[in-house]
């Protein structure tokens, strides 16, 4: 199967060798340890079974957010952690998207105008929560940056989780949120794009904004998330730990073109895109974050700050059966996964099992 790391083992040095002086730290990095990952350049183990001696070498992973081949236990981990906090309430999921006219910007100021967008959602969302008419109380709000369409075209955009209500201003009452909707969408629509060039502004004095984005209603939508809490947290995972293209959906790589299959979300069917090595590379390298940057906010009562209130705001909120249950403890998930260090079966005989016998080093040194 073809691989993001055999684009890059065939066009990736000409790609560097025509875009090197421009290119962020961050992205060099990617393309470095994506090469690496899973191979003898990063060391690993040597097993062999203790029936038949077939030996099997497990190469460690980069661990680069990036990369298409890792972070599928960072996934089940994530969950299981938000899991503990999540309330026992319906939530909303909201999505918050910035227009066409500031996406050179924010590809120019990622580090800054990423997490300004991710802000000024935050705090639009929770003016409006405030208001007597609506929720009347401070809410909790779990924020992730997603920068891509399913064709890899920049899209900033960040999608919300939200609880169903918030917690009174004295904090001893749980104040519920209507049944349908959260707040007003235009209203929050107006604020989000107020609250977020007064913070770009502020950022960048003297970058220029264009006239038009003011013309323009910004883009928001806000709908129920499914009640069963497994489900909500699953859905924000795949944004959580997702990257721009996985490897299952490249289909061919040669003649200096990439072939790839993407979900047409208008038409809601699979189609083909054809892309030059190239601009794949482009695309591609354009959704990789600045080192450091975190891609996941929580604010209100989720905030790190408030996060030792949970137990009591759990302890507000009535008892409700119709806002569902997690259908599976994850404690017990976690159980029921196989130990790390258990041994493995055999992939040649099927009978015997893989026995640890040696470390191999790495041939450079290993990311952190």
């Amino acid at each position: 199967m073809p691989e993001v790391a055999d684009v890059l083992r065939r066009y990736g040095e000409a790609y560097r060798g025509r875009f090197d002086s421009h290119m962020p730290p961050s992205h060099r990095r990617a393309m470095e340890d994506i090469l690496a990952c899973r191979t003898e350049a990063l060391g690993g183990q040597r097993y062999q079974c203790d029936r038949c001696g077939h030996s099997l070498y497990a190469y460690h992973s980069c661990r680069n957010r990036s990369c298409p081949k890792c972070h599928k236990t960072d996934t089940q981990r994530w969950l299981s952690r938000r899991q503990a906090e999540l309330l026992p309430v319906p939530h909303f999921h909201l999505t918050f998207t910035l227009p066409r006219e500031l996406h050179s910007l924010v590809r120019t100021h990622q580090r800054l105008l990423y997490g300004i967008l991710l802000k000024a959602a935050a705090l639009a969302l929770m003016s409006l929560a405030r208001d007597p008419r609506f929720v009347g109380g401070r809410i909790g709000i779990l924020s992730v940056l997603h920068t891509w369409t399913r064709a890899m075209v920049f899209h900033p955009h960040a999608h919300c989780l939200v609880p169903a209500g918030g917690v009174s201003q004295d904090d001893s009452r749980w104040r519920p949120a209507h049944k349908k909707y959260l707040v007003p969408v235009q209203a929050l629509s107006i604020l989000f794009r107020a609250k977020f060039i007064k913070l770009a502004r502020k950022a960048l004095p003297k970058a220029v904004f264009p006239e038009s984005i003011w013309k323009k209603n910004w883009v928001v939508h806000c709908k129920p998330a499914v009640q069963d809490s497994a489900k909500v947290l699953g859905y924000l995972a795949r944004y959580v730990h997702r990257i721009a293209i996985t490897n299952n959906r490249i289909l061919s790589v040669g003649d200096e073109k990439v072939l790839f299959r993407y979900k047409d979300s208008r038409q809601l069917r699979w189609k083909t895109m054809s892309l030059s090595a190239e601009e794949f590379l482009r695309r591609f390298l354009q959704h990789v974050l600045p080192e450091g940057f975190h891609k996941v906010r929580y604010f209100g009562f989720l905030s790190p700050s408030s996060r030792s209130q949970l137990p009591h705001i759990r302890s507000l909120i009535p008892e409700d059966p119709s806002c569902g249950q997690p259908s599976a403890d994850p404690l017990e998930s976690a159980k029921a996964q196989p130990k790390p260090n258990a041994p493995l079966p055999c992939p040649s005989c099927h009978q015997g099992w893989l026995i640890l016998v040696a470390t191999v080093l790495p041939l450079r040194r290993a990311p952190p």
